[in-house]
């Protein structure tokens, strides 16, 4: 059964590490998808291929070894990590849905609201916010005592599995976990459904094309958001308590979520489509050229 997961996750991150990078590749290659809405998806792209890295090579190397062990300092690592490009990946996501509502809902005044410098401090604002969350996290959870338990019922170090080996009252750190990664999570979320609320009153008046193409879009940046959403909001908006399914949940959230973004975004995005035909094309003219 290991040998299968091992092939299995070796298959889901190799495909997490190509189709992200082909989408990077492409909107830096591309003049044409350099806007603001592909800014924003090279930047969810090079998340998701760190956020995936975070614990995905860790748990597929554990499937072939006997000894599963992590380092105290590794540990450290791997959760700051993990919450660092996880939390970034949620701030992104909410600054794409305010560019999709710039764009919809005031499209004369869009590349005013959406000026490369007003993308440059929403990405950065993002990056920051995601390094603040990222340090009280772990800084709340190492503050602790360890004693002898070492075990960690889970497959990364994450904050509740981690916090169930200290030998201190957590009660304080729990509220503070829920408060700081639970809030943060619904509260995006419902910033998201506000913004797309409002994008689907907008488009009662538009024509249909234009609708189609503005569904089109949202529903795929949508798509991403509930796959991604959904599950932290039941990780982290709840005590320190595990279940069964949490595993399970995680291994979505961290693995498959990440892996299924770039096919959304290339297999319902014309935009993206074309510019990966282009770059295709003219990669095999030049080799005609260089065999002629």
């Amino acid at each position: 059964m290991q040998l299968m997961f091992f092939a299995l996750f070796l298959l889901f991150y190799i495909v997490v590490m190509v189709g992200n990078l082909l989408i990077l590749l492409t909107v830096f290659s591309d003049p044409r998808l350099h806007k603001p809405m592909y800014f924003f998806l090279s930047n969810l792209s090079f998340v998701d291929i760190a956020y995936s890295s975070a614990t995905a090579p860790k748990m597929i190397a554990d499937f072939i070894s006997e000894k599963k062990t992590i380092s105290y300092w590794g540990c450290v690592t791997q959760m700051f990590t993990f919450h660092f490009f996880g939390c970034a990946e949620i701030f992104v996501l909410t600054v794409m849905a305010f560019d999709r509502y710039a764009a919809i809902c005031h499209p004369l005044r869009y590349t005013t609201i959406m000026s490369a410098n007003a993308c440059i401090v929403l990405a950065s604002l993002s990056w920051l916010g995601a390094l603040g969350h990222s340090f009280v996290q772990t800084l709340l959870t190492f503050q602790l005592p360890f004693c002898n338990n070492r075990v960690i019922d889970h497959y990364f170090c994450d904050v509740h599995p981690v916090l169930k080996l200290a030998c201190a009252d957590t009660t304080l750190v729990n509220m503070l976990v829920i408060a700081n990664s639970g809030l943060i999570s619904l509260g995006c979320f419902l910033i998201l459904l506000a913004s797309y609320t409002v994008i689907l009153f907008s488009l009662r008046k538009r024509s249909s094309e234009s609708r189609r193409k503005a569904l089109s879009t949202c529903g795929s940046h949508f798509t991403v958001v509930t796959f991604f959403f959904v599950p932290c909001i039941f990780i982290y908006l709840r005590p320190s308590t595990t279940f069964p399914l949490d595993k399970a949940v995680s291994v979505f959230y961290t693995t498959i979520t990440p892996m299924l973004n770039p096919l959304i975004y290339t297999l319902r995005n014309e935009d993206v489509k074309n510019a990966m035909k282009r770059i295709w094309s003219l990669k095999v003219s030049l080799k005609e050229k260089q065999k002629a």
